[in-house]
């Protein structure tokens, strides 16, 4: 395989639109459904880091192995080392020392493959914490990531290393906020519960809940360049393939027990670019015409990509663009197949 990146500057650039009856899908410190202003208008908002994790928990749905993040790395270190004949000291202070290396009171996103070799060189040192080094600890994670193989979403949404920043990896894929194409007001809903051996009338609890009910448009863009850089090459269609699937099937996870919401994609322009990035603002609130506003979201948003595609002419790079949700004989497994295929030939 070439050592030259042949996807450099190239994307995929997802324009969903998707809509939800009564649902929260993600709440504020108040436990209100987020909003945010725009074009002087309140709009529903689902935050980027809401909805992309529950893409990248989706994607090992499609057999994809995920990274594990977490602050309780030197729990997890810790364990495996009793499990190797450390005692339970020298496996916490083995434990800590590799969490320290790379954080310390925020998240680590590491592979099971770095994991188990921080393991191994605890292992040939006896478990004694002070014949670990940090710089060796910090080599033997950049020789042993390799999130082709176990820790794509690493790859795909990148990671931070606090204490190494050598180690940082630079996120192939970007989502902006959801935001409803339309001026929204969230609602209230009252709610009683009743006890079953109540031996008198009446509520034995009341509360509320607010809800509002939307057509979102979200943004999602894959840097294939970044993502052959993050994956050394390997295994690209697989997770162009696999991250399409996440993002089709991934729904937040908020009061989904009361106020299910399980609404797929309803429409979806899908680019394949070089040119600069291309998000769609809706700065002016699309208004319910035909009995909802999901057809006006629809005509704004091609009306928007069609307009800005002529204005940026040569610049605008398109190689390949396509349509889901009017033609039933274009189902999610053909915009797959197509977007893998592209890959593919590209390598």
């Amino acid at each position: 395989m070439s050592t030259q990146n042949p996807l450099r500057n190239t994307r995929i650039e997802y324009h969903i639109l998707q809509s939800f009856p009564v649902t929260c899908l993600n709440r504020d410190d108040v436990g209100a459904p987020k909003t945010a202003v725009v074009g002087g208008s309140t709009r529903a908002r689902v935050s980027s880091q809401c909805w992309k994790r529950q893409v990248r928990l989706a994607m090992s749905d499609f057999g994809i192995k995920l990274g594990i993040r977490t602050k309780k790395a030197a729990e997890l270190i810790a364990a495996e080392c009793v499990s190797r004949g450390a005692s339970p000291e020298q496996a916490e202070a083995c434990g800590k020392a590799v969490a320290d290396t790379f954080s310390k009171d925020t998240l680590f996103f590491f592979s099971t493959r770095e994991s188990l070799a921080f393991v191994d060189y605890a292992a040939e040192k006896g478990f004694d914490v002070s014949s670990l080094v940090q710089k060796e600890l910090q080599k033997i994670s950049k020789q042993t990531l390799s999130p082709a193989v176990d820790g794509l979403d690493i790859a795909l949404f990148g990671r931070m290393v606090a204490q190494a920043a050598e180690l940082n990896v630079e996120a192939a894929a970007s989502f902006s906020h959801a935001l409803s194409t339309h001026k929204v007001s969230n609602e209230v809903e009252f709610f009683t519960a009743l006890d079953d051996q109540a031996e008198e009338p009446g509520s034995a609890h009341m509360g509320s809940l607010e809800f509002n009910s939307a057509t979102y448009y979200r943004y999602i863009s894959l840097d294939l360049g970044q993502l052959w850089d993050n994956l050394s090459g390997d295994g690209v269609p697989e997770a162009v393939e696999s991250f399409t699937k996440a993002l089709f099937v991934a729904v937040p996870s908020a009061r989904q027990a009361t106020q299910s919401g399980a609404s797929p994609w309803e429409f979806a322009r899908i680019y394949i670019r070089k040119g600069q990035r291309l998000q769609v603002p809706f700065e002016t609130a699309v208004r319910a015409r035909n009995g909802g506003y999901l057809q006006e979201s629809i005509d704004a948003l091609k009306s928007y990509l069609s307009k800005k595609e002529a204005l940026a002419g040569s610049l605008f790079m398109k190689e390949q663009e396509y349509t889901f949700g009017e033609d039933e004989s274009f189902s999610i497994d053909n915009l797959v197949h197509v977007l893998r295929s592209y890959a593919v030939e590209a390598l």
